[in-house]
């Protein structure tokens, strides 16, 4: 069933589900076709997804009078986010997969792209390649760079190779030959083999997982890919099994590493794509939320990580260097990601001492099992979120996470672990917990920004994630920031991103070219063969958005350059015109911008042709209410902020009304989100209950 054939009874609500799975929380929104909106959040199981999904569709629904069986049964579309691709990945826990290539290049994993971490350290020994040395078999085959075949494929060495994968225990397959972006025929047999001889193992072929001229770049998506389609077949399966027992006949889409989401047969058949795809949404809100600022460094705190990203004049950034892992030592599929940058600095990020006796935080999380020791769930390290406990920011006795907090646990696994050891009362220490924490966080915030040219100084921040809105002021602090956004939906940034992404895609077509002695011909393959991809793709999704967007690009570059620059162009290519001038004069403008400089006599090296399509979804909502149930003050609370203790309102987030200002020192509890007010701020609400904290005048 596509969303366009769901039927609709006459009074009958529909809804559409997002929701974020993360390392702590689930993170869920549901809205209606009457525009009404609802978020929940619960812990996340780890042994069975659906059970934390479930549980936070359920407090979602409640929070507004729906009921949770009513909201999965009528559900048109689940949009569902995981970092589970990408934890598997970074831990090894995925399919034992074998790697074909071509005869003298079993090295191209280990070798990667020549970096390592200290330029000058030339005995560093290479990190272990994502497939092991003796799972990668070499085949005597060679396509040249035109296509032409210079050694035919051995056929009798695949069939002997892929006999022996059963004995071996292997699950998964990946082939990367030479040039087979050029002349696919080699890898295409291979494929047929693989159906006869193993015809219950995945594969991957390097040309369909990544088509560039890249072979490392290849053969790492590859790679990747087939290790993880036994894992994400089963993972999914599982999710939408559950989901069809439970009464889900509408589209279950997935979120991607592009900032998209795609059908999830989709990404069964391309799993590579949810690597990095968890953070991938939090930008989309930051965009939204501020379309006029020229540059939005957006912050998305969870239990596990801290996510950064960029915003410039309303375009979420994205890259082609997502290194899982360490850049250089981890690995690399060259795919188009939203760029994003991660710390193990959440609030489950656990505190403790080092060995000379200074206290550190993270990056190991508590997660969700056994969860900071406040979470009551068996959990004794000290953490952030215990820190905020003890100083008094999170409310133990109101707290929406499906259980109470226990402020006693949270103070004696500080006093055991931190205060007692550094000779500290239990606030001071848990004050240096939170500290420490901030400062990582604006670290990662300069540093991510600071290497794009951007400085953070002049940017807007926009904090969310579940604990993000408790550190976003000592955030701002330390960036010399003086206003803070937290977007109304921050306690659920990444889900709300997802509730209203766009269905997207990109196609590439690897035809080498050069603007001054341009193959026209070439170009206008290349060109048509895109143009067809998208068509096809739209028409898909004909009728579930608005018209789609098709946006064309090239991969180019200066000749004798390492690294190619991505260069979107106003319309399709027309190859019969100015085509070759076009895109030079569009290389020379996005190197100068992106680099400070350009050579305007240059010719330019097309590497790649591309086309992105976007199919914009309707957004579901209603204009904000002008006026609350009015301000309301819950509580007066003793609460420490710098070591000092402060008597605090507390305020209902629900009362709030567009136009509101807050005096700090303050707390706003929301139903995802605690938003805590210093004394040195306010916080004012705009027409979009957005809430900016904005520092008060010495």
């Amino acid at each position: 069933m596509t969303m366009s054939e769901v039927q609709t009874q006459p009074g009958e609500a529909r809804y559409r589900i997002a929701v974020d799975t993360g390392g702590t929380f689930t993170d869920v929104v549901v809205g209606s076709n009457t525009g009404d909106m609802a978020v929940g959040k619960a812990l996340t199981t780890y042994d069975r997804v659906f059970t934390g999904f479930e549980a936070s569709v359920r407090r979602a629904a409640e929070s507004v009078g729906w009921s949770g069986d009513d909201v999965l049964r009528n559900a048109d579309v689940i949009v569902y986010g995981t970092t589970h691709a990408t934890n598997a990945v970074l831990t090894g826990k995925v399919a034992k997969t074998a790697l074909l290539t071509t005869d003298g290049f079993a090295d191209t994993l280990l070798l990667r792209e020549g970096g390592r971490r200290d330029a000058f350290d030339s005995k560093a020994a290479y990190p272990p390649p994502y497939i092991p040395r003796h799972l990668t078999f070499e085949i005597t085959e060679r396509i040249s760079a035109e296509g032409d075949v210079l050694v035919p494929l051995d056929e009798a060495k695949v069939r002997e190779v892929l006999g022996s994968f059963k004995e071996q225990g292997i699950e998964a397959v990946a082939v990367s030959f030479l040039w087979s972006i050029i002349n696919d025929a080699h890898e295409k047999r291979v494929a047929e083999l693989i159906q006869e001889i193993l015809p219950e193992v995945p594969y991957t072929l390097s040309n369909e997982a990544n088509p560039t001229i890249r072979e490392y770049r290849r053969s790492s998506a590859a790679s990747i890919d087939a290790s993880l389609k036994p894992l994400m077949a089963d993972h999914l399966g599982k999710l939408r099994s559950d989901l069809q027992e439970y009464g889900f006949g509408g589209d279950l889409l997935v979120v991607t590493s592009e900032g998209a989401v795609l059908d999830v047969v989709d990404v069964l058949d391309r799993p590579v794509l949810l690597l990095n795809s968890g953070p991938s949404m939090a930008p989309l809100v930051g965009a939204a939320a501020a379309p006029e600022r020229d540059t939005v460094v957006v912050c998305d705190m969870g239990g596990t990580t801290f996510d950064v990203s960029l915003v410039e004049q309303g375009v979420v950034r994205h890259t082609r260097e997502a290194w899982l892992g360490e850049p250089f030592v981890g690995h690399l599929t060259g795919l188009s990601s939203v760029a994003v940058s991660s710390i193990g600095a959440g609030g489950g990020s656990i505190a403790w001492i080092d060995g000379g006796g200074l206290l550190r935080v993270g990056p190991q999380s508590a997660r969700s099992t056994p969860g900071p020791a406040a979470y009551g769930r068996g959990g004794e390290e000290p953490t952030v979120t215990d820190a905020c406990v003890a100083l008094g920011y999170l409310d133990a006795d109101g707290f929406e996470g499906g259980f109470t907090l226990n402020r006693e646990a949270a103070i004696r696994a500080i006093d055991t672990r931190i205060a007692g050891p550094l000779n500290m009362d239990t606030l001071q220490a848990a004050q240096a917990i939170l500290d420490v924490s901030a400062n990582h966080m604006a670290t990662a915030i300069r540093q991510a920004s600071l290497e794009q040219g951007v400085d953070p100084r002049g940017a807007l921040i926009v904090a969310g994630g579940g604990a993000g809105a408790m550190v976003a002021a000592a955030i701002g602090v330390l960036l010399e920031a003086d206003t803070v956004l937290i977007p109304a939906t921050a306690g659920v940034l990444a889900a709300y991103g997802a509730h209203r992404a766009p269905i997207a895609t990109e196609f590439l077509s690897p035809l080498h070219n050069d603007t001054r002695s341009f193959d026209a011909g070439s170009a206008s393959r290349a060109v048509e063969e895109l143009t067809g991809k998208a068509e096809v793709f739209a028409k898909r999704f004909d009728g579930v958005g608005a018209a789609p967007s098709v946006t064309y690009f090239v991969d180019a570059r200066y000749p004798g350059q390492a690294w190619d620059l991505r260069v979107y162009l106003d319309a399709a290519p027309d190859t019969a015109a100015d085509a070759a001038g076009i895109v030079e004069r569009a290389f020379h403008e996005e190197h100068d911008r992106r680099n400070g400089t350009h050579d305007p006599d240059s010719r330019v090296e097309i590497i790649t042709w591309g086309v992105r399509v976007e199919i914009p979804r309707p957004e579901l909502t209603k204009d904000q209410a002008e006026v609350g149930r009015g301000t309301e003050v819950h509580r007066t609370d003793s609460i420490v902020f710098g070591g000092e203790s402060f008597s605090t309102q507390r305020y209902r987030g629900v009362t709030l009304a567009p136009r509101d200002k807050i005096v700090g020192p303050a707390v706003i509890d929301q139903p995802t989100t605690t938003i805590v007010v210093p004394p040195e701020w306010n916080a004012t609400l705009d027409e979009r209950s957005n809430i900016y904290l904005t520092r008060k005048e010495a």
